[in-house]
Order: C-alpha cells, then structure tokens, then sequence
C-alpha cells in the first residue's frame, strides 16, 4: 500500500470511529483528544500535538471543517488550506492516530461520540472552557491545558506573507 493511502486511511469519519475506538479499548488505550483549525501546520501545532499524544496512548485529532473555520471568524481569508490538506498534513505526523473533520463550531458532538480519557487545549483557555470538558470529567477523565509556544500562530504567517 502507498504511503499516501496509510495516512489517508488515518482519517476517519463519525461512523468509522466507532470500530476504531472499540479496537483501542479493547487493548485498554488510553485515549486522548484535542482539535484545531491547523491551518498551515508551523512549530507551535507540532509542539502542542507532541506534547498532547504523550497524555495517553492514542491521539486523535478533531479538525474544524472550512465551513467550521468559518464560524470561528479567523479572517476572510481563512481556512488558507482545504480541510482535506489540512486533514492530511495532521494525520501524516507518526504520533497522531486519527483524524476527524468536524463542521460544528466546537468539537462538542464529537467529544460525545468518542469519549476520551484525556481532553487537550492550549494553556490559553482555563478548563471550564474547553469544549466538551463536562463529558471527560464526569466519567473520571482529565483535561490537560498545554502551553503554547509563543510566536508561532497561523495568523502571524499570514500576516508575515502579507508583508503588515
């Protein structure tokens, strides 16, 4: 099989996530969830995704759909890349395990359907306000806040490439 089609295989839609997930527990995983627009991927996204993955023993990753992107008001001109591209690029990093596309503003439904044990976020939000933390906590989970490293942002490259 080409190494395209194992990192495409990574990128998994609601109703496949439920075969996927019954794998992992069965093996007594330890499942950790984060999501994010990750729109040109720089060394903060890498950082924060590393440092998610070592909070349990499967990553997944919920990424916010164009329409998604959108809700969240990031600029006119965002998503910069395709949710495909973007879905790609993070299910092609060794410790990401699977990829969801969502198009919710929040990841919330998706937090339901999965049920992780660990809920990731940036440092810049305070527990009570990640989507979904509600879910995790009420069933024993943990929410882990990752601090981010400072200067890297979608938007600064964006602006960068702007010349502003």
């Amino acid at each position: 099989m080409q190494k395209l089609e194992v990192i495409k295989n990574r990128i998994l839609n609601r109703e496949s996530l439920g075969p996927a997930l019954a794998h992992y527990r069965l093996k007594s995983r330890k499942i950790v969830f984060t999501n994010g627009c990750f729109d040109l991927l720089h060394l903060g996204h890498i950082d924060y995704l590393s440092k998610a993955a070592d909070c349990g023993d499967v990553l997944i990753v919920g990424v916010n759909s164009d329409s998604s992107v959108k809700l969240l008001n990031k600029g006119a001109n965002r998503p910069i890349q395709d949710q495909t591209s973007r879905a790609t690029i993070i299910a092609a990093l060794h410790f990401v395990d699977i990829v969801c596309v969502f198009d919710e503003e929040t990841p919330y439904e998706l937090i339901k359907l999965i049920q992780p044990d660990v809920l990731v976020k940036g440092a810049d939000y305070k527990v009570e306000q990640v989507a979904g933390h509600d879910i995790v906590l009420a069933r024993g989970g943990e929410v882990k806040l990752i601090e981010l490293v400072k200067g890297y942002s979608t938007s600064a490259i964006e602006r960068k490439i702007k010349g502003s």
